[in-house]
């Protein structure tokens, strides 16, 4: 494996060592952090980082704000410990561009499991690979959309959310599809994660947003 470094943001320091132990099983390098504000000076002075875990209930800044401010900086994925579902946190988190939820208590070999799916989705192989469809073109190895030319900025769940779509043009798509494909597991949330998300990659892509037809009481299908 490369050395992959992943940052593990929690005021718990038992939770850290859990977490950190199996990450390092896995040969990944671990980045610590113990609150927002070390988790951000952390991200900056370390650069290289590949992915964050991170912790919502923190003092000095919580995970929410360190995210946000992460944010401004980088897409770098971020996965978000909380201590409670509620869909308004989650909502919350994924306006700001979450990339992952994981509820404690969680298994710890689910969190790798989910890490690992993540990293695979962020790093996806070494060819230039380009789609385009309708004046939008992505290219998947530089992460990198463009509408008529001009560069459009996504969060790293609504690229693979693009991405899903145009590779599957004109075939229909569940929303359990879509989730166990672009979240790379079985969700047992609301399905409204998805509508969130398809409303806000609409909204950035202009009228090419039309592109991604609502099938009512099943999902979507992007069709140019």
């Amino acid at each position: 494996m490369e050395d992959i470094k992943i940052l593990v943001v929690d005021d718990e320091s038992r939770m850290r060592k859990l977490v950190c132990d199996y990450l390092v099983k896995r040969g990944y390098i671990v980045v610590e952090a113990a609150d927002g504000e070390e988790a951000f000076d952390k991200f900056v002075s370390t650069k290289d980082i590949a992915l964050i875990i991170m912790d919502v209930m923190m003092p000095k800044m919580d995970g929410y704000e360190a995210s946000a401010e992460i944010r401004k900086l980088s897409k770098v994925p971020i996965i978000m410990l909380t201590a409670k579902s509620d869909e308004k946190d989650e909502l919350k988190g994924f306006e700001i561009g979450i990339d992952e939820y994981i509820t404690k208590p969680f298994s710890p070999k689910i969190l790798v499991a989910r890490v690992e799916a993540v990293l695979r989705r962020s790093n996806v192989g070494g060819g230039q690979e380009m789609i385009e469809a309708g004046g939008i073109k992505l290219d998947v190895s530089a992460h990198k959309v463009t509408i008529d030319d001009k560069d459009i900025e996504l969060s790293f769940k609504e690229f693979e959310l693009l991405n899903y779509f145009m590779v599957n043009q004109g075939v229909a798509l569940s929303r359990e599809k879509i989730l166990n494909n672009v979240w790379n597991y079985d969700y047992f949330g609301d399905a409204r994660t998805i509508d969130t998300h398809v409303k806000k990659l609409r909204a950035k892509l202009g009228d090419k947003g039309d592109y991604i037809k609502t099938i009512w009481g099943m999902g979507y299908k992007f069709e140019v």
